[in-house]
């Protein structure tokens, strides 16, 4: 099988959580980091151009209007298709006009962060030491953090291996409490717009903090359909796992003294291994926390409303119609955000013109057709949608009466196209999915 990414073709093995992930850069200097090795880089895109000829925008316009009106998409439609090559608009349906766009806004949160920290960006999660045998658990905003080897997020930084390096800088001696500090955030721990069964117990995300493991879950699993028990105060949950380890009971909250001596540091996994994971899960609680890194390097607040300003401000900084987007959350999670088709499928056009490397790395999570991720399941029924399998890498989005796509199609002629849909109103999810999946596998079908 062969996909094409970034106007480059590589041959594709099936996926597993982040199979497809790159290396990254070396720790910050004078750091004293412990991090697993970097796994076995995927295959180097090489450059193919142009592949195959152009569609006539006519002709994909006659092939998928009468697919745009389908009863099962809902009361409104909203529409966008490019030649990633050449840039040419193939078709429009209010393509400039902001929709909800659910879980498709990871797509910003991952490009900016990645054009605002670089893919090979790491993330430090310290310990220091306080006053009085205190030693203080200094959030730096991994939410794949680990408690031990058995991690959820392949090479995840671990507190038992801080731990270790506590106990060799405290030579002996014992240490009387805890210190939590989740100072890098401030502000709302939740998003306007979400919904309270969002940030339940068993709801889609956790309370955003700079310091959890295993993206705020109680135990290292994935379910895939949502409800992962999830700690009511993350940092709490992972502060009194890392007092365990060192043997001690009481656990609170608090900042690190100003200039105080490092005991230890673990890193987290490149950051382009965490977009993977992010995009191709579909996890919230990592977007939401990722997109504080956009405010942080912009030195804005990291909040909410500082992290969507920043990514809003990073759009215009790459020349994409920022205007077209109005962010209340990362994660896409939030009902307030607005965002349009042609800002998504510029931004894929961009992404996949190489003119900003960066932003390449977006492609490497978003799910396959058929094959993983939040599209292993899709593009099933009805059979016409088979065709789709294995030629559709893109990123979905669901909320109640909300259904959207966003990503990139290989035509029958080879040509890469790029394309996003918001549809809503629909009365039932799972007819609308697969009313969404004739699109793409349309175009597939489509010399036009």
């Amino acid at each position: 099988m062969v996909l094409v990414l970034g106007l480059g073709v590589v041959a594709v093995v099936r996926p597993g959580p982040v199979d497809r992930m790159l290396g990254g850069g070396a720790a910050p200097s004078g750091a004293a980091v412990s991090r697993t090795p970097d796994p076995t880089p995927s295959a180097v895109l090489a450059p193919a151009g142009a592949v195959g000829t152009a569609p006539d925008p006519w002709k994909v316009k006659a092939a998928l209007d009468p697919l745009m009106t389908s009863v099962a998409l809902g009361t409104e439609v909203h529409a966008s298709v490019i030649d990633a090559a050449s840039g040419k608009v193939l078709y429009e349906r209010n393509a400039d006009v902001p929709a909800t766009p659910a879980s498709t806004t990871k797509l910003l949160t991952a490009a900016t962060v990645l054009a605002a920290r670089g893919p090979a960006y790491r993330l430090t999660t310290r310990a220091v030491a306080g006053s009085a045998g205190e030693v203080v658990l200094v959030g730096g905003g991994d939410p794949t953090l680990s408690v031990d080897a058995k991690a959820l997020f392949p090479g995840a930084a671990r507190l038992d291996e801080l731990a270790t390096q506590v106990k060799k800088s405290l030579a002996g001696v014992a240490p009387t409490r805890v210190i939590v500090d989740t100072t890098l955030f401030s502000g709302p721990e939740t998003a306007s717009g979400w919904a309270p069964d969002d940030i339940s117990p068993l709801g889609q995300v956790a309370r955003i903090q700079p310091l959890m493991t295993n993206g705020g879950r109680i135990k290292p699993v994935h379910n895939e359909h949502g409800g992962d028990p999830r700690y009511p105060d993350p940092a709490i949950g992972a502060g009194k796992a890392f007092a365990k380890m060192l043997g001690v009971t009481t656990v609170v909250r608090g900042r690190a003294p100003a200039g105080a001596r490092e005991l230890g540091a673990v890193q987290s996994p490149p950051l382009v291994q965490i977009t993977d994971w992010m995009l191709e899960q579909s996890d919230n609680t990592i977007a939401d926390v990722l997109a504080r890194q956009v405010a942080i390097a912009a030195g804005k607040p990291a909040t909410f409303d500082g992290a969507t300003e920043a990514i809003i401000a990073k759009l215009r900084d790459l020349g994409l119609p920022n205007d077209e987007a109005d962010l209340y959350d990362g994660s896409g999670l939030s009902r307030h955000n607005g965002i349009s088709p042609a800002l998504l499928t510029h931004l894929l056009t961009l992404a996949a013109g190489g003119q900003q490397p960066a932003l390449t790395g977006i492609f490497g999570g978003l799910p396959v057709a058929g094959w993983s991720g939040t599209l292993e399941d899709r593009f099933a029924a009805p059979k016409p949608n088979q065709v789709a399998r294995g030629l559709v890498r893109a990123k979905t989005g669901t909320l109640s009466g909300v259904n959207t796509m966003a990503g990139q199609v290989l035509t029958a002629d080879g040509r890469l196209l790029v394309f996003a849909m918001m549809a809503s109103g629909s009365a039932n999810a799972y007819t609308a999915k697969a009313a969404l999946d004739r699109v793409p596998a349309r175009l597939v079908q489509c010399g036009c």
